[in-house]
């Protein structure tokens, strides 16, 4: 007998139980953790897709509020519309029921397809858009066929219209469905997908009066998605309407003018800043934007060269030319570098710096004082006058009078413009500032660059003999739920207002440019007292307008007009700039004089 059979090595035995109890362990651990993480962590999940087999939620879309003009005359309004959705939980086949499904909503397969792709990290119990604005026979072919396409769902939504098309619509803005972006972000809580938002102007800056909140329906469905009773309905709250500042007559109006010339107007009451009138062409219409499209429709728009979506009035750059004299001599008259009895002479051209500089009246204006620089706006006066304050000190004032910065207006993504001096040629173009460069500034040429509202509102400050103002929109009345956000507030470092003599002297040249035979005659009323300044903006070089001219090709330059009216009582200021129209005093002041014409008419 073998005794040592009796002591057989368990060693191995042993270690591999030890292996198996330790796997049994880590399994165990890895079942807990998963049921935990289910049960838990993603409790909501699976909470939702449970319910989905009984219930379903169906949100209910508020009306948006109204915008109405400050007649109350509707501009933008909500009109009944049907949408279909795809719930692809409720598909048992959606890929094999593309084809059929477009057929029913007259829609390419492709379409729906990218349409549905496009969502495909969301949840499956969402509802995916993929067609609005249906006609009867597209409802009626759906409902008809509902049985064999449950996962087809046609909802009422009410549907953002503005009944003038392309009235105001830089003022108003768009819709557009918002994006995963947004959602993923929560930029906006309470949207979801397939969901329109403001994306430009009024809809946008004041999105979330104007939404209101979003109600919702608990429905009780079977296996198949259809409904057989609610649990719970929860109305929406309607979105606040809005009432602007425009007057839909003075709009009209403007927009009428500047059609087929890219440019913008301004109507303005500087008394209180409020916006009687903005217009911007190229200008677009705000209804095509309702209607859910694809992003090559969209990139299309977006993409046009003619810019139709973009609002020169608060994003268009502009040299501002010979608007910018009157901030000369106001920042000239407040340093006493002059009195309103210092003369210059003109002869029509000048010698500063070893570079000849010209005036725009080839002639020479002869002798000139502050006054009648400004009635004739006489380049050779603002050039000596440019040497006589240096770069740093037209910058000063320039700022001060609001150039540079974004006039606050309650409308999304206005620009600040520039205000130029050696600092920010030095950062941003890393070299020096030429004395030369100061010169051409003067005149309100170079990289000096503007947009049309702040010379609205510059104009604004003038008539208010130094009182600024807040551009803006929305008029705030008593009764309304919301405020009306400041986004400017004023600070100038210098007390305007004390200051009325200063502005009194450059008002008297204002007026004689337009009742006294000066550049600005073209926006004479009689009787109406109106005070005004051209500008004409130089496009190209002086040595390439020489060669063109040469070649007998016709040089046109920005055409600019601002101005207010009454001089002594003023009630509005009218800004008009015109792309490539010429002379200001040809083009822009006779577009300015139609509109001052028709605030008479109205107003006084």
């Amino acid at each position: 007998m073998n005794h040592n059979s009796i002591y057989e090595d368990l060693t191995i035995v042993l270690k591999r139980v030890k292996n198996t109890q330790i796997l049994f362990k880590v399994l165990f651990v890895l079942l807990v953790v998963s049921f935990w993480k289910i049960q838990i962590l993603e409790y909501q999940k699976y909470w939702k897709k449970s319910e989905a087999n009984r219930m379903r939620e169906i949100m209910l879309s508020p009306q948006r509020g109204l915008i109405t003009d400050r007649n109350s005359v509707i501009i933008a309004k909500n009109i009944a519309s049907f949408k279909a959705s795809i719930i692809r939980e409720n598909s048992q086949d959606l890929d094999g029921s593309y084809e059929k499904i477009s057929y029913l909503l007259n829609l390419e397969e492709d379409v729906l397809r990218k349409r549905v792709e496009r969502f495909q990290s969301v949840p499956l119990f969402y509802p995916i858009v993929v067609k609005d604005n249906l006609t009867q026979e597209e409802i009626a072919r759906v409902e008809a066929r509902q049985l064999e396409f449950p996962e087809l769902m046609i909802e009422v939504e009410p549907k953002r219209f503005y009944p003038f098309n392309t009235f105001a619509s830089h003022i108003i803005g768009y819709l557009q469905e918002i994006s995963q972006e947004d959602i993923k972000n929560n930029k906006y809580s309470e949207k979801g997908i397939g969901d329109l938002i403001g994306k430009t102007g009024i809809e946008k800056q004041y999105e979330s009066i104007l939404v209101g909140k979003k109600g919702k329906v608990l429905e009780i469905v079977d296996s198949s998605g259809r409904k057989k009773g609610e649990l719970l309905r929860k109305e929406p709250i309607n979105g606040k309407n809005i009432r602007l500042s425009l007057d839909f007559d003075l709009q009209k109006k403007a927009e009428e003018l500047l059609d087929g010339r890219e440019g913008a107007i301004i109507v303005l009451n500087p008394k209180t800043g409020e916006i009687l009138a903005i217009a911007s062409y190229p200008s677009f219409d705000p209804n095509k934007f309702i209607n859910r499209f694809s992003p090559e429709e969209w990139q299309e728009i977006a993409n046009s060269p003619e810019f139709p979506l973009e609002n020169r009035a608060i994003r268009g750059l502009y040299s501002p030319g010979s608007i910018f004299k009157l901030a000369m001599a106001l920042a000239a008259l407040d340093l006493n570098e002059i009195t309103e009895k210092t003369y210059f002479i003109c002869n029509g051209s000048i010698l500063i710096y070893g570079h000849p500089f010209s005036c725009w009246y080839k002639p020479g204006h002869g002798p000139v004082n502050l006054i009648s620089a400004i009635q004739h706006s006489c380049n050779i006066y603002f050039y000596l006058l440019g040497k006589k304050l240096g770069i740093k000190n037209i910058a000063k004032y320039a700022k001060e009078f609001g150039f540079g910065t974004k006039t606050g207006i309650d409308l999304p993504e206005e620009k600040n413009g520039l205000v130029p001096d050696p600092i920010w040629k030095e950062e941003v173009k890393k070299a020096n500032w030429y004395p030369g460069e100061t010169i051409s500034v003067s005149i309100g040429q170079g990289p000096l660059l503007v947009t049309p509202l702040q010379i609205a509102d510059f104009t604004a400050l003038i008539a208010n003999r130094g009182k600024p103002v807040n551009p803006h929109l929305v008029i705030q009345e008593e009764k309304n739920e919301f405020k009306t956000p400041i986004t400017r507030e004023i600070q100038t470092k210098i007390d305007w207002t004390s200051k009325r003599k200063l502005f009194e002297k450059v008002i008297e040249g204002m007026w004689k440019s337009v009742n006294a035979n000066g550049t600005g005659r073209f926006a004479l009323i009689d009787g109406y007292n109106i005070c005004g300044k051209t500008g004409s903006t130089q496009i190209v070089s002086t040595s390439t307008i020489e060669k063109l001219g040469k070649q007998r090709k016709e040089i046109k330059t920005h055409s600019w007009f601002t101005g207010f009216a009454p001089k002594d009582n003023p009630k509005v200021v009218i800004s008009v700039l015109v792309e490539y129209g010429g002379m200001g005093g040809q083009t822009a002041a006779p577009i300015a004089r139609q509109l001052f014409t028709l605030f008479k008419e109205k107003y006084d």
